[in-house]
Parts: C-alpha cells; structure tokens; sequence
C-alpha cells in the first residue's frame, strides 16, 4: 500500500549579503507576475548611449578573472591546459578579435533568436544588441560552434547536446539560465524563453524548467556578482537573478533557489502554527494552519508543478494525493515550503 509521510521542513535560507540598495524603490513582497513587472519596470532604466563598442571595453573590468586581472573569463570554456585554444577558459585580456586563438561578444540569447530579432551587431549599435547583461566574452571559434543552437540539459563540459542543441558547461549554466531570465524580464515577449531553450515550461508560466533548474543548481559565481556593481555604474541597471535567485523562484516556481535577500524565509508562518493529517496517510492529507491559507502548490523533486489548490477564506485544505507517484514532493504555501515524501 501506497503511504504519504509528511516531514515538516521550514525552509530557511541564508542571508549572505545585504539586500542591494538599488531594490531600496522595489516591491519585494510581491510574487508571480506582479514581481515581474515590478522589476521589469526598474530595470529598464539604462544608459541609452551605452553601445555595442563600450562593451569590449566593459569585459576588461566586468569579466576579468577574480584569480588572475591579467585574463578574462571565457564563457563556455573549461579547459586552458590541452593544448585547444577553442577550449579555453581564460584568455589573455588583450587578446580580443575575430582571428583564432582570440576573444569576441557571444549574445548569450542568440541576436536573431529574439523575435524581432535584435538587429546588427556594430560598435555604433545601441539598445538590446548592445544590452551588455547578455554578452559574455567567448573564444571565436567556440563561438561559432555554439553559433544560434537552443540550450539544452546536459552535463560535464559545454557542446553539442540531443540533435544539435548546445549545453552550457556545468560552470556556465546557472549564468546562462540567469541572463535568459533577465532577458525575458527586460524585453518580455521579444526574449521568450522558449525562443532559446529546449524543454517544458513550468507551470502555467513561460519559464522553461531547464532554465529554473540550472539557477538552483550552478549558484552564483564571483565573477557574475563582480559584473552587476560595474554594469549599473556603466549601464545603469543590473541583473536581478545573479542579486537573488530567489526571484526566479518567486516568479515561476520551481526548487527554492538562493535566497540572499532572506524574501522565502518568513517569521510570520512557524510549522508550529500547521498541522498534518493523517501521518502516515494513503490517498489525501488536510492541512490546518491558525491562519488562512494561501495557495498551495505542489512540485515533484524536478521542479515541475503537478497540483495547484486555490486560495480560498479557510485555514485547512486537502490535498488528494491519490494519483501521485511515489517520490520527494515539495509542497509551497505563503512565506513557506515544506516537504512531503511520498513512501
């Protein structure tokens, strides 16, 4: 017989780092779509005059290796010691160019992915194909061979992937699935994710799961959080999923990603105010809180939602888990995320 064993688990993140005084003017309790065009709205205020040119520039500050000033970090690469130059996971930082062996600008969302596509890329050009939260340096060649090929899952070092779709690497792809949400916030539709990325969606929403899952699993790294203070000085916005990842959480569900803001944790909703019944159960579980209940929603252990209860005026709802597998589920309500193992 199928049992349901529920094991409250208050989820309580860390808070690493101050929250950023550039968020002072945003609605950080806001959820959904809600938070979404609340920081939509603040990062589309930028240096209109910033060009595709003042990039080039901007890599020698932004993206220079934290272990080593004299080198950028070269997206997609993993390997400075075979011998392969296309390979490459650092590179000289004068060394930028269009011959072999040298650095460009990858549109990590692809110019002509973007629906109108983004337009030429010449140093004179401004606005999204000058957007530099998207571009990363990269080797020409590897470059190239990633060329306009959807991200796919994969694992281990950047390449093909899955009839010729193209994986990040393990190192880049968390920075990959930030940049693709910080595109889809800032241009909306013209950079959906869908337009880029293989897989499903989550939810009801248009944030692919690949993506979701690479923010949890590949944290922010030093030389993302070493871009954003340089491109609001620079640019004048920033990218708010290498800030808080949780963001991402917050809009389109999934696994709880990093939470440095402290915005998933709460003190207002204690797993002593919520009770779980029956424990073990079998076909469904009611849960009572001392306060009304949000909705509550219900993921697998890949992130994907699979039940949905509305909000309603009630302290206790029901959830019929007759039709679950067994597996790990995380159940979400207001300012919390418990556990529930399916056995």
């Amino acid at each position: 017989m199928k049992k349901l064993l529920l094991l409250l688990i208050p989820f309580c993140a860390i808070n690493l780092n101050a929250q950023q005084p550039y968020y002072d003017d945003v609605d950080l309790s806001l959820t959904g779509e809600a938070l979404y065009t609340e920081l939509q709205g603040k990062i589309s205020v930028f240096n209109e005059d910033y060009t595709y040119g003042d990039v080039r520039d901007s890599f020698l500050i932004t993206d220079i290796d934290p272990t080593n000033i004299n080198d950028v970090l070269l997206v997609y690469g993993f390997n400075d010691t075979d011998g392969d130059c296309t390979t490459d996971r650092t590179r000289d930082k004068n060394n930028f160019g269009g011959d072999s062996c040298e650095y460009n600008r990858e549109h990590v969302f692809p110019r002509s992915r973007s629906m109108p596509p983004m337009g030429n890329a010449v140093n004179s050009a401004t606005g999204i194909v000058a957007d530099p939260h998207n571009l990363r340096p990269s080797d020409v060649q590897r470059n190239g061979s990633r060329g306009s090929k959807k991200f796919d899952d994969g694992s281990g070092n950047s390449g093909d992937v899955n009839s010729g779709n193209w994986y990040p690497g393990d190192e880049w792809k968390g920075d990959v699935a930030r940049i693709i949400m910080y595109m889809y916030v800032r241009y909306g539709d013209q950079c959906l994710p869908e337009f880029t990325g293989i897989g499903a969606t989550e939810g009801e929403t248009d944030m692919l799961q690949v993506f979701l899952n690479w923010n949890v699993e590949d944290p922010v790294s030093a030389v993302e959080n070493q871009r954003n203070p340089q491109l609001e000085i620079e640019y004048g916005s920033r990218n708010p999923f290498i800030d808080n990842p949780s963001f991402a959480t917050l809009i389109w569900g999934g696994q709880p990603a990093e939470d440095p803001f402290d915005l998933l944790a709460t003190d207002d909703f204690e797993t002593t105010s919520l009770s779980i019944y029956p424990n073990p159960a079998t076909t469904s579980v009611s849960i009572t809180a001392t306060q009304v209940l949000e909705d509550i929603i219900v993921y697998d252990i890949t992130g994907k939602l699979v039940l949905k209860i509305p909000s309603d005026s009630s302290i206790t709802k029901t959830i019929d888990t007759s039709g679950l597998l067994s597996g790990v589920y995380l159940i979400r309500m207001q300012n919390s995320i418990q556990r529930l193992i399916i056995k």
